[in-house]
């Protein structure tokens, strides 16, 4: 099977990516392999185990055509006064409480179904935040970020993935300078960053300045950060690439796959989105939606 293609800053990406997320760890090489044997050649890796079975599969497979999207979370990169930033979550959640979440947006996050979402963190009622000097305090930790790119390896995860609910978390704190300097170091490494948020209306404005290849971010019918009408206005007149993760919105549409796509690459026209799936027949009841995309199929030399 042909998958579609997008070209983020000269380098090749399937337009659909799966997250291979089974039941058990055991089977995530299965269904990878399952995966590139239909065209699949760019799978997501997650966590730790993704990364591992994925080098098995490349061992197995011995295609250097076959490459990763690795996820690096931005905590991995600050330190408040050497201590890691996020050891002192709760400080961090607390203050980013107070200053981003109204009691009027918690309720509306309530009644939409949020509060089910993992991508959505609750409030704390911690009174204990972190002060402006303390924020003023938080740095690049250089040395435990190259430590995590060091895993990687350019030419089998030319891409990554960084931000995750920190990469809301720094901009909301107002540090968006340490985002810029992990993506920078990443791009003096070789790869290729791709930041990710989880609240796409706050989000994507704040972090467009930045120097990112794409900007991934959940956004399907069933919700969306933090308004989804909002959210589809702002994605569509967005002059940057955008991911879409969570198609599926947790399960909900995973049954009705081509209605998932055509929402975001026919009305949306995102540049690609990374889709999650749990078994064989989930992989195949996606492959088979792709096709039916018009957007998505191949043009067809005459």
């Amino acid at each position: 099977m042909h998958l579609p293609t997008i070209i983020l800053e000269g380098k090749k990406l399937q337009r659909v990516i799966l997250s291979i997320r089974p039941s058990s760890p055991q089977e995530i090489l299965s269904l990878m392999r399952k995966a590139y044997e239909r065209g699949v050649w760019c799978l997501d890796l997650p966590s730790s185990r993704h990364y591992q079975s994925f080098r098995e599969l490349k061992g197995l497979t011995e295609d250097p055509a076959l490459i990763g999207l690795p996820h690096v979370h931005s905590e991995e990169g600050a330190s408040l006064s050497g201590t890691p930033l996020h050891r002192v979550e709760k400080k961090v959640h607390a203050t980013i409480t107070k200053n981003l979440f109204s009691s009027d947006l918690i309720r509306n996050l309530k009644e939409m179904g949020a509060w089910k979402s993992p991508y959505f963190y609750p409030p704390s009622h911690s009174a204990d935040v972190l002060t402006q000097k303390e924020i003023d305090r938080v740095s690049f930790d250089s040395p435990r970020f190259d430590k995590t790119l060091s895993f990687f390896e350019p030419a089998e995860s030319p891409f990554l993935l960084i931000g995750e609910r920190y990469g809301d978390w720094l901009l909301a704190l107002g540090r968006s300078d340490l985002l810029k300097n992990m993506l920078s170091r990443a791009r003096e490494k070789g790869f290729l960053p791709i930041l990710s948020g989880q609240w796409a209306t706050f989000f994507l404005p704040k972090a467009k300045p930045l120097d990112a290849a794409a900007y991934a971010v959940p956004v399907n019918k069933k919700r969306s950060f933090f308004d989804l009408t909002q959210a589809c206005a702002l994605i569509k007149k967005f002059d940057k690439p955008v991911v879409g993760l969570d198609p599926f919105a947790q399960k909900e549409l995973v049954g009705k796959p081509e209605e998932a796509f055509s929402f975001l690459f026919e009305e949306l026209k995102i540049g690609l989105a990374i889709a999650e799936v749990s078994s064989g027949e989930e992989l195949e009841t996606v492959l088979k939606a792709v096709e039916k995309i018009p957007s998505l199929r191949p043009h067809r030399k005459t």
